[in-house]
């Protein structure tokens, strides 16, 4: 049959040949399919949660991150060996501790038609550490002192002090370049809307000023910034926002003037489909063509499935059960390593995620600079729980709360430890939320316990512990734990200046030595993200930070 139909386009095509012109003959692929024809198609993708910000400055999550990284570029990419790789930059260099340099690539151009440019750089950098903006994800830049244009297409950043990791850190989701003409738009609607007297350009040189004065006015705006960046969210992606529907998807469609070789779909809908049997069932039918996560029971149902494919990805992130350090009970350490003694993370590996993925001691995957295998965890011991807690006052018993989203293994992590912790004399309640409601509620603090996820997305330690345990990023920023340590934020900060990697790689050693100790939050595995595609899907790829890329793929219909 594919013999026959090859043929026929063939004939075809000499017919066309003798009749008319080369401008009126359809451009032919080596299959003999018409460009036409050979279109990626539609693509639908399903997720178990929504999006919570399509703004590189918005929620720091990964279901967003993967959704944004389509419409997004940043100047660099971390390849498969965490190496930054040049994209929106053509090149660049160290020119001393402190000073990069980043040429650019030309030609360029955003989704609404506008340049791409230092200029543009330099105000995404600055619009992410803007107080007026309160960016989660402030903390990426916090090092950088001055991002300077040199030309059109020459940028210079300046750190605060030598931060080797640099290069890693651009290649954050919250360096995602944003059109600078949305991102003034963006301005100008908060001050308009803010009711400050002042223009425009004014607002900027007073943000380069600092000071109080600028403050007052980050205050007087900062309730309206990042409306319009979310309206419009305009990348230099090689997809393009289309709609969305808040609860139900995200659709972007292939960005044709994309300066690299453009998709090869005509569009992807990101869509929320939150039973994990749903996906599979929607997979299985054919109605999603990827699915990203599903409960681990599933894995030999769509391996042994015709038309299905499971697509695994090892990637730099884990699994933790937090405690909120500041509340009740959990303010004393004991109380926190006794709930540590209390977790068996092998039994959980097991009858929880099938024994896929990896058991954690600490806070750092074995890829990342670091990592000590030799580190003493608290092991599995009631025993040692219940004196514990004897020994902090509590050895009669108290009530604690744990919040999770609706994953199932998180629900089911949920009831385990209701039970194991029977024995010790806890009374575990538990609290389920949909992903935006369940983020606002462990970032504010309202919860006790908490199960949650945490990539690290530039594949450095430092990306690892800091927004987790550092006191400065409390609620929004990653701390959800609430941990407020001097030694381990002295440590942080120490690594972050350190260039020497035998002296950072012990530095990271024993900050992950006293969060043992501390037991602010117990960390159970590295994950393995379950994915899967209809075997019809040629041509995806998913990076170790377990975000696809769709730019090369395409849709075979049987």
């Amino acid at each position: 049959m594919k013999f026959y139909t090859y043929f026929l386009a063939a004939a075809l095509l000499l017919i066309l040949s003798a009749c008319t012109s080369d401008s009126d003959v359809e451009v032919t692929d080596e299959a003999g399919n018409t460009a036409e024809e050979s279109s990626g198609g539609d693509l639908i993708a399903s997720y178990a949660t929504d999006v919570s910000s399509l703004d590189p400055a918005g929620q720091n999550d990964l279901p967003s991150d993967q959704r944004r990284n389509v419409i997004y570029e940043g100047l660099l990419y971390l390849n498969d060996d965490l190496e930054p790789e040049p994209r929106l930059a053509s090149d660049y260099e160290q020119t001393d501790d402190t000073t990069w340099v980043f040429n650019l690539r030309e030609g360029v151009t955003f989704h609404d038609g506008t340049e791409f440019n230092a200029e543009a750089v330099k105000a995404n950098i600055e619009r992410i550490v803007d107080p007026a903006v309160a960016s989660s994800r402030a903390n990426i830049f916090e090092m950088v002192s001055e991002v300077n244009v040199v030309d059109d297409y020459t940028v210079e950043i300046v750190t605060d002090y030598p931060f080797a990791a640099l290069p890693n850190y651009l290649a954050h989701d919250a360096g995602g370049m944003v059109s600078k003409a949305v991102i003034d738009e963006d301005y100008q609607n908060a001050i308009d809307e803010g009711g400050a007297d002042i223009t425009l350009d004014e607002f900027y040189a007073l943000r380069s000023e600092g000071g109080t004065e600028y403050e007052a006015v980050a205050n007087q705006v900062g309730q309206h910034t990042g409306a319009i960046v979310e309206q419009k969210p305009v990348g230099t992606g090689y997809m393009k926002f289309q709609s969305r529907a808040p609860g139900e998807n995200v659709v972007v469609e292939r960005f044709d003037e994309y300066w690299d070789e453009p998709a090869k779909l005509d569009t992807i809908t990101f869509k929320v489909v939150a039973e994990d049997a749903s996906r599979i069932a929607e997979l299985e039918s054919g109605q999603s063509h990827f699915i990203q996560g599903f409960d681990n029971a599933q894995w030999d149902r769509i391996e042994n499935h015709p038309d299905m494919e499971t697509y695994p990805v090892y990637n730099l992130s884990n699994e933790y059960v937090g405690m909120n350090t500041q509340k009740g009970p959990l303010q004393d350490k004991r109380v926190r390593q006794a709930i540590g003694h209390l977790v068996d993370k092998e039994a959980i590996m097991e009858g929880i995620y099938y024994g896929v993925g990896r058991t954690m001691k600490g806070a750092l995957q074995e890829e990342i600079l670091g990592y000590n295998e030799d580190l003493e965890d608290l092991d599995y011991d009631p025993e040692r729980a219940k004196a514990l807690l004897e020994e902090a006052g509590y050895g009669d018993g108290f009530d604690l709360t744990i919040m999770t989203n609706d994953t199932p293994e998180r629900v089911d992590l949920a009831i385990l430890l209701q039970e194991e912790f029977k024995s010790a004399g806890i009374n575990l309640s538990i609290e389920q939320l949909e992903w935006g409601a369940y983020l606002d509620a462990v970032s504010n603090g309202e919860h006790d316990l908490f199960i949650l996820g945490w990539p690290n997305p530039v594949g450095d330690p430092d990306q690892g512990i800091w927004p987790l345990f550092h006191s400065s990023m409390q609620g929004t920023g990653g701390n959800r734990s609430f941990f407020d340590n001097e030694e381990v934020d002295s440590l942080l900060e120490e690594g972050r200046r350190e260039l020497d990697l035998e002296k950072r790689e012990q530095i990271y050693q024993e900050i992950d030595k006293i969060l043992v100790e501390e037991q602010p939050s117990v960390f159970i595995r590295q994950a393995q993200s379950a994915n899967a595609i209809r075997s019809e899907v040629e041509g995806l790829y998913i990076n170790h930070f377990n975000k696809p890329d769709f730019r090369n793929v395409t849709i075979n219909e049987q």
